[in-house]
Order: structure tokens, then C-alpha cells, then sequence
């Protein structure tokens, strides 16, 4: 209360006892996977493709990232977060506990050392040579000068380029365009402009990515999970609240190079299933080996991965969508895409609306195209399938986590209650150190109550009323004073979701029309 001494007309500005409960968003997805370039273990956030392609490169051979990213902006995404893996322990943010398993298999690139930078040839070029000449024009800055790029004879690329971080024309930052050569800093050491000179580059081998060093890196699990410390993998993605779903396509494209084999595919696949548990309000969303029918699915999914989560979904087939690089369609993992169609989902409907019986965009056709027959051995076991149907497009045809639970069996449920809880818990942050008494309760139904209220109206609740829908209690019966005593203030929600209607049944009978005599 303030003070008054002086006799007059005072106005105070009195806070209102409604705080309203803000819905938080529930469409960001976080990517992992091999890039053509971009930083090495660094959530990055995107919000269109132009924007992905300018930080990481576009379309590689041999990678699903790009396609997944596309696929999902394609289909409604917004905004995704993109962690590149494939480098090193020394590109990640600190050494993890894992670099010395990281580092099995590595083969040397060398690379040549030009001022202060470190050049080296892309994994799979060769031929590349390097000239470093005067920047055109007369007294040119001590700090410009000229790079071309050669591939054999002819000259493939031209820079012109500075020493000076801060200014476009940084060569790092230029020759992130390049096809050809990767340029990094030299750490430790002061960027000089190169001497006039020309210098061919050692042939890179085929890999999944170089680093910084011109390394090209084989992987294994490690490089998914990542270390917490370290803040790479998955675990870079834990200081994260906003990122709903976690797709991983790469996994695939390193099984089917031979990186890693089937056992490791189960333990990433293991490995971010346990990160969104971990952080219980984001979905993993997974994708089916490549090649495989529907009874070697079946048998996939209950023999050898035998998944139980309710914040895990298993997507099947892969979709053939066109390859910009290989000029002809291509078949890729689902996750990306379906990303995108939950996405597109929610804006349209709400999270409450289970993602299915939507359209892919983007995808010309499937891999193996199911039957209704087929369907009914993966439906069970929470595989969800997505079908061709004549004159109706390419449409995913399942909803379901991969929970033996039946109370968590839909997708529509688990993202609902994710949104739920995130936008309860963010929108009650200021009960804290308030004074714990009747007042502090009604004001924490009140405001619960009107957010789950306007859910209920929305459709998200089941029920011909609020009552039936929803229930707040925060009283003297569930705060005791011995909850009182510890500082403790205990609020009892209870929901009843709305569940999609899977099967949906006519029943049709014959009617005869008989007439009835009726004696008066």
C-alpha cells in the first residue's frame, strides 16, 4: 500500500485478478541430419526453405535432411529447428564424452593452409585447384583480394573476398556457396591475406560430411544422441521449450550407406524416443526401415524394435518426391512431410484434431502402395500407413502413438495433452511465491477453468457441457495445511479429449412397410 501525506487526488493502477492462460504454440519440429554445409551441433532455427538453403545448402545425394525440410515447409511447417551432425568433437560447442568414439573410422583429409584460412575439397571432388590474385580495380583495400576456383582447366567459381569478418565479402561466409571447396577459420590465429599464388587441393573422398579440419566423418549412434554437456545431438535440442516433434530422416540414409546397422538404427531411434520422454512435451516422429513390405514391417516392428511410448509415432511407406540434383523422383523417409501435415493440421483445426486423412503435398507416390488388407496387419500395432486413393491424392491413413496403452492410444491425445500442460504451467508461473491461501486457490480455478473453458468450446473436450468436460479443484481438501506448511500448492485437473472416430459404421437393415390396424 502506498503512503499518502500530502491531502489530494491520488490514482493507483490495481492489477486485475484474471490472468489469463495463454495456448502455446504446438508446431515446431526439430530436424537432425547431414547438411552440405552450416554449423557443425547448433539448433538452428528456420522458417522457410530459403532460409534452410542459404544457412545449410540444398538438396545433397545420398541425404534425406533437405528433402524433409522441404516436404515440411511444403506442407504447412512454420518454423523447425536443424541440427547438423557428421562433424567432429572439435566443431561441437565443447569436447564430448563421446568424441573418442566419434573419431573410429575417420579418414584425414588434408587441407591447405592459405594466411589464416584452411581450404580443402568437398567429400567426392576432385580436380580443384585454388589461385589466390590481386582484387581488381586500383589501390584495392590491404584486405581484398581474388579466389578462383578451378576444376580441371576451366574456372567454376569466382570470389571476391576479404579478410575482414565483419564485411560481406568475409571468405568463410563467400565460400559457402561454393560446390567445390569448404573454407573454415584456422583457430588460434589472426586471418592474413593470402599470397598470390596457385595450389591444388588433395582429392576428397566420398563421405557423409567434412568438418573444419577437412575431415570426413563416419558415423555411429554417438553422433545422434550426443552429449548433454556438450550440448550436441538430440541433447543440444533440451534448452529448447518450444519444438513439439523430432524427426531424424538421415538415420536412414547412413543405414543404407552402411554407416550404421540395424542394431544402431534401433538405438537412435531408442535415443529420441527417450529425449522426448525426457522432455515429455514433444512427439518423435519415425520412420520405417527402407525396402520393406508390410509383413516384414509387421515383423520389424514387433520382433526387433518392439517400441512402447506414448510420445512416439512410426510412419509407413517411404514417398517418392522429385529430386531437384538427380533431375528424376526419388524415394524418401515420411517424417519431414508428415512434420508438415501436423503442422498444417493444427493451424487449420487445432491439435485436437487427430493428423490424418490429409494430403501430402509434394509426394507423387509411395513406395509400396497398401491394400485395405495389408493395412489391417499395421494399423493393430500402431504403424501408421499412408495410402493412394484413386482421385483422392496420397493421404496419410493412421493416427496413433506406439503405446500398448489404450488411454494414450491416439496422437491427437498425447499432442493435446502436451499443449495443455505447457500452456498451464507457463500461464501459472506467477502463483509462485504468492501467498498460499483461499484467495490463491480460487484465483488458480478461476483462471484454469476459463482456459479450459474456451478449449471445450473449440472442440478439443468432449462433453455437452464444461462440467462434463473438464474439472479444476484447488481447495482446502487436496492443500491441506500440511501441504500449506511445505510451500506447496497441489491443483487437480481432470479432461476428458475428444478421440478420432477410426471406424466409422452404417448399419443397414431391410424395412418393410406394413401397415398397422389400429381398432377404434
Amino acid at each position: 500500500m502506498p503512503t499518502y501525506l500530502t491531502p489530494g487526488v491520488y490514482v493507483e493502477e490495481v492489477q486485475s485478478g484474471a490472468r489469463p492462460i495463454e495456448g502455446v504454440g504446438t508446431a515446431v519440429a526439430a530436424f537432425v541430419g547431414f547438411a552440405e554445409r552450416g554449423p557443425f551441433h547448433a539448433p538452428t532455427l528456420v522458417t522457410s526453405w530459403d532460409q534452410y538453403s542459404q544457412t545449410f545448402g540444398g538438396f545433397t545425394e545420398g541425404t534425406y535432411l533437405a528433402h524433409a525440410v522441404y516436404g515440411y515447409f511444403a506442407n504447412g511447417g512454420g518454423a523447425a529447428y536443424v541440427v547438423r551432425i557428421g562433424g567432429s568433437a572439435e566443431d561441437a560447442s565443447a569436447p564430448s564424452a563421446a568424441s573418442g568414439q566419434r573419431r573410429q573410422g575417420i579418414k584425414a583429409v588434408e587441407s591447405v593452409e592459405l594466411g589464416g584460412f584452411l581450404v580443402a575439397a568437398k567429400p567426392g571432388v576432385s580436380g580443384v585447384s585454388v589461385e589466390i590474385a590481386d582484387a581488381d580495380g586500383e589501390n584495392p583495400p590491404e584486405d581484398r583480394f581474388k579466389v578462383l576456383v578451378r576444376q580441371g582447366d576451366q574456372v567454376a567459381e569466382t570470389y571476391e573476398a576479404s579478410t575482414r569478418k565483419n564485411v560481406r565479402g568475409y571468405l568463410v561466409n563467400q565460400a559457402r556457396a561454393s560446390k567445390l571447396i569448404e573454407v573454415t577459420e584456422q583457430r588460434g590465429t589472426a586471418q592474413s591475406k593470402p599470397a598470390a599464388q596457385t595450389v591444388a587441393l588433395p582429392d576428397a573422398p566420398d563421405g557423409v560430411a567434412a568438418n573444419g579440419s577437412g575431415e570426413v566423418v563416419r558415423l555411429d549412434p554417438a553422433e545422434y544422441v550426443g552429449d548433454a554437456a556438450a550440448r550436441t545431438g538430440f541433447a543440444g535440442l533440451e534448452t529448447i521449450d518450444e519444438i513439439t516433434m523430432v524427426a531424424v530422416p538421415d538415420l536412414m540414409s547412413a543405414h543404407q550407406r552402411g554407416d550404421i546397422d540395424a542394431e544402431g538404427v534401433r538405438t537412435v531411434q531408442l535415443a529420441v524416443i527417450s529425449h522426448c520422454e525426457q522432455m515429455g512435451d514433444r512427439v518423435a516422429v519415425l520412420d520405417t526401415p527402407p525396402g520393406l513390405s508390410a509383413q516384414q514391417v509387421r515383423t520389424w516392428r514387433n520382433d526387433e524394435a518392439g517400441y512402447d511410448s506414448r510420445y512416439a509415432s512410426l510412419y509407413y511407406p517411404w514417398v517418392r518426391v522429385f529430386d531437384p540434383v538427380a533431375g528424376h523422383n526419388t524415394t524418401v523417409p515420411p517424417s519431414g512431410h508428415i512434420a508438415g501435415v501436423w503442422a498444417r493440421s493444427d493451424a487449420e483445426r487445432g491439435v485436437h484434431k487427430a493428423p490424418a486423412n490429409e494430403v501430402i503435398r509434394g509426394a507423387v507416390d509411395l513406395e509400396v502402395r497398401l491394400s485395405k488388407g495389408e493395412q489391417d496387419l499395421l494399423n493393430p500395432i500402431g504403424v501408421n500407413c499412408v495410402r493412394a486413393f484413386p482421385g483422392r491424392g496420397i493421404r496419410i491413413w493412421g493416427a496413433r502413438t506406439l503405446s500398448s496403452d489404450p488411454a494414450w492410444r491416439y496422437l491427437n491425445v498425447r499432442r493435446l495433452f502436451n499443449y495443455l500442460e505447457e500452456s498451464i504451467l507457463l500461464g501459472t508461473q506467477w502463483v509462485v511465491f504468492e501467498p498460499n491461501d483461499d484467495r490463491l486457490w480460487s484465483s488458480i480455478r478461476r483462471n484454469v477453468t476459463a482456459f479450459l473453458t474456451e478449449e471445450w468450446r473449440r472442440g478439443a473436450l468432449f462433453g455437452r457441457t464444461a462440467e462434463e468436460a473438464f474439472y479444476v479443484k484447488c481447495d482446502r481438501d487436496n492443500n491441506p495445511q500440511e501441504s500449506i506448511d511445505q510451500g506447496r500448492v497441489v491443483c487437480e485437473i481432470g479432461v476428458s479429449p475428444v478421440k478420432p472416430a477410426e471406424f466409422v459404421v452404417f448399419r443397414l437393415a431391410q424395412f418393410s412397410d406394413s401397415t398397422s390396424l389400429i381398432d377404434e
